[in-house]
């Protein structure tokens, strides 16, 4: 008899209170801590905080950024690396500024390596030389413009050399881009197709084709803003900047 109430007391079920869930606990723990890491790690990574300056060879975007970052000018010539700087705003904040080489060979490079923490967009323009290089200063916008990574960005296009008799105002310079960047996107949308027989959205500007571009289709805000470096006018600028 004790025996067979021995083998029915194996058998009998184990109750909930009895169990043990400190190991499931744990683990459960381990978990959530390593998903909320991951998570904090990739939010830390994408943070966007710098200010690319970005534009042609010879725009005044270095000579602009050294007043901003060193507190004066310095002797320039064209970049073959990123400049990094400081500015702080007249709120006490302090920006990371990128001054990107406007070499059209290294131009790319550097706005890619640095254009998934871009806060904002600084393009700067010879306002002198506007009219004979419109075709890559368009080009060039155009890219920044479209790219996924700052399609959400505020830019600023900053028409500088505003001082000179030559120079074109920043309502003219906005027209002439809007009319080019009918004919880049055109361009670029004939170079998909032809590779592969498609177009992309991801590469086009505006509404559609058979509307003319005007930066107003645009969900971000484009703002164009004069400028004249060596006569340290960029109030601009520097509103802009305090609003970030």
């Amino acid at each position: 008899m004790d025996k067979a109430d021995r083998k029915s007391s194996a058998r009998a079920p184990i109750k909930l209170g009895e169990l043990n869930y400190t190991p499931v606990l744990i683990a459960l723990a381990v978990v959530l801590l390593t998903i909320v890491v991951l998570f904090l790690w990739k939010r830390k990574k994408t943070v966007r905080s710098a200010v690319l300056f970005t534009g042609l060879c010879d725009s005044g975007k270095t000579y602009l950024f050294a007043h901003l970052c060193l507190g004066g000018a310095r002797e320039t010539f064209t970049s073959i690396k990123e400049n990094v700087g400081s500015f702080k705003t007249e709120r006490g904040r302090v920006l990371k500024m990128v001054d990107v080489p406007g070499n059209e060979r290294l131009r790319g490079k550097f706005f890619d390596e640095y254009k998934n923490i871009a806060k904002a967009i600084v393009y700067m323009i010879d306002s002198v030389t506007v009219q004979k290089d419109i075709r890559d200063v368009a080009d060039f916008l155009y890219t920044i413009l479209v790219d996924k990574a700052t399609s959400k960005v505020p830019v600023v296009v900053l028409c500088n050399k505003q001082d000179e008799t030559l120079a074109k105002t920043e309502t003219a310079i906005k027209s002439m881009l809007e009319k080019e960047i009918n004919i880049v996107r055109q361009t670029r949308r004939s170079q998909l197709q032809s590779v592969d027989n498609s177009s992309s959205s991801d590469t086009f500007l505006g509404k559609s084709a058979s509307v003319d571009f005007e930066f107003e289709q645009l969900g971000q805000r484009v703002r164009f803003v004069p400028c004249s470096a060596m006569e340290e006018q960029w109030a601009g600028l520097t509103k802009f900047l305090d609003t970030l």
